[in-house]
């Protein structure tokens, strides 16, 4: 069976979106009429982009460019849709669960180890929003310094998937040492993109206070050099009453 790929403005093939013909006019007008009629409330609830790493906790030598769009459900708990890129052709690849430090305080410690802590990616200037200064998001950076997050990852583009196959992948975020560092050519390729230098917003958080205690539990793998990977498993099924 063959397969149809849109093309690029210049005629060439698109690889980077799903198998697929293009979208008919008639698909075209019945979405333009279903964004104008229906409410879509969760999602203009969206209030921030941020664009950040993440590594791969089975293969932290996976490291991928991530772009959070960003809920805030209040002033204790976000969620993210998250994407591969900010454009218009952007892949939805995974979904990250943001909770305050005294949130994450009463999760069973088997739990914990799920999450990962954001103090890092904060202070290093690896997590961004793009086209937005430092100085007016300083108030969320300063509380995003002292949440954790559990990010599952659905689609693995980064080798090469043109559709999400297999099960969900536990994502880790970067830290100082160890597996955790980003590799340099990924952050110059964001920072290149956003006219954001590193070393620039490093100096700008000097002011972000340092977390009293990042739970050890948190960040499994730092202490433990062990990781997470979920795999699937046939098993029978739960019934309500005896199947004919």
């Amino acid at each position: 069976m063959s397969s149809t790929y849109a093309t690029d403005g210049a005629g060439a093939v698109n690889t980077e979106i799903p198998p697929g013909k293009p979208m008919s006019l008639e698909q075209q007008i019945l979405d333009k009429g279903s964004q104008m009629l229906q409410s879509l409330s969760p999602i203009r609830q969206m209030s921030q982009h941020a664009c950040t790493f993440a590594l791969y906790s089975h293969d932290m030598s996976r490291q991928i460019e991530t772009h959070h769009f960003i809920t805030r459900l209040n002033q204790d708990f976000l969620q993210a849709a998250v994407y591969d890129t900010d454009d218009s052709n952007g892949r939805l690849i995974g979904v990250e669960y943001i909770v305050s430090d005294t949130i994450f305080e009463t999760l069973p410690p088997e739990e914990q180890k799920l999450w990962h802590s954001h103090a890092y990616e904060i202070k290093s200037g690896l997590w961004v929003h793009p086209r937005m200064p430092d100085m007016i998001v300083m108030p969320e950076l300063k509380n995003l310094a002292k949440t954790y997050g559990k990010f599952w990852c659905t689609w693995q583009t980064d080798r090469g998937d043109k559709l999400p196959l297999g099960p969900p992948s536990l994502m880790m975020s970067p830290q100082a040492a160890e597996d955790g560092v980003v590799k340099p050519e990924l952050v110059k390729k964001r920072d290149d993109k956003y006219n954001f230098s590193r070393d620039d917003l490093m100096k700008s958080r000097i002011e972000i206070p340092e977390s009293e205690w990042i739970n050890p539990t948190a960040d499994y793998w730092r202490q433990h050099n062990k990781c997470f990977e979920v795999d699937v498993e046939s098993t029978d099924m739960k019934k309500l009453c005896a199947f004919p």
